[in-house]
């Protein structure tokens, strides 16, 4: 089993999560979509949308967060000896689509400071016009996300798309602090998947140093990600990389990366 990831992407925080929790084994590959890494022709034939997380076992490759997690489950549930290891029931499913039904694009770009974020637009944009270039045969589905990089900008700078991103969020933080009330997790007593759909969405958040405003402001949910901070999971696939200084270390790391490739025009 192959799963193409980055410590940057949110949806490959919720798959890599789901297979720490579930105990399973695999291969991973970085694929960077900050510098480009993820439009490399070997990889954009397999995934024209150049989204992550691909997931891949065998010939069969999936795409979709909530459908590699459940892939994930059945493969825990016939290969795994744990009784306790079970599905994920409808109500915790229903969560997961809940979660997942906030894009955190648009919210996430209009925290970053303009300079970096035209710059990483900039680069982007080059990488696939240099792509385009090396491989002909994949040039429609290049202009494609080439038109979709424009689009984002685009939109970036309409205040109500940002605005309805953010409004958006915070119904699904009220209504999980209001569930945190009851319960010790979000779909009751126990742990489970949709605790690994949520937990990048409050990474993400702290990542844009924005604990104060969502997070600490609700006392429940503060409780809660203090608590989910200490699971093994929540260390080795987000902590490594952005607890206290490292996310410094990591966002440096690929600024100057970008910086030394716009500086040798190699795209």
């Amino acid at each position: 089993m192959q799963l193409y990831h980055h410590p940057y992407s949110l949806d490959s925080q919720k798959v890599r999560l789901a297979l720490e929790e579930k105990g399973i084994d695999y291969t991973s590959f970085h694929m960077n979509p900050i510098t480009g890494k993820n439009l490399r022709p070997s990889f954009f034939r397999m995934n024209p949308t150049a989204k992550l997380p691909v997931f891949q076992n065998g010939s069969h490759v999936i795409f979709d967060t909530i459908e590699i997690i459940q892939y994930i489950e059945r493969i825990a549930v016939v290969s795994v000896n744990n009784d306790n290891i079970a599905f994920s029931s409808d109500e915790v499913i229903q969560w997961m689509h809940r979660i997942q039904g906030w894009n955190p694009k648009f919210f996430t770009l209009s925290h970053v400071p303009e300079k970096y974020r035209q710059a990483v637009s900039k680069f982007f944009r080059r990488v696939l016009i240099a792509r385009m270039a090396e491989s002909p045969d994949l040039a429609s589905s290049y202009h494609r996300k080439l038109k979709e990089a424009y689009h984002t900008e685009e939109k970036l700078r309409d205040p109500e798309v940002v605005r309805r991103s953010q409004e958006h969020l915070i119904r699904l933080l009220d209504e999980i602090e209001d569930r945190l009330s009851e319960t010790a997790y979000i779909a009751g007593e126990e742990f489970s998947m949709a605790d690994v759909m949520f937990i990048p969405v409050l990474a993400r958040l702290a990542l844009l140093n924005l604990e104060d405003e969502y997070i600490n402001s609700r006392p429940n949910m503060a409780e809660y990600w203090s608590s989910v901070q200490q699971r093994p999971s929540y260390k080795k696939v987000i902590g490594r990389y952005f607890g206290g200084w490292r996310k410094y270390k990591t966002l440096a790391k690929t600024w100057c990366f970008i910086r030394l490739r716009n500086t040798l025009k190699k795209y």
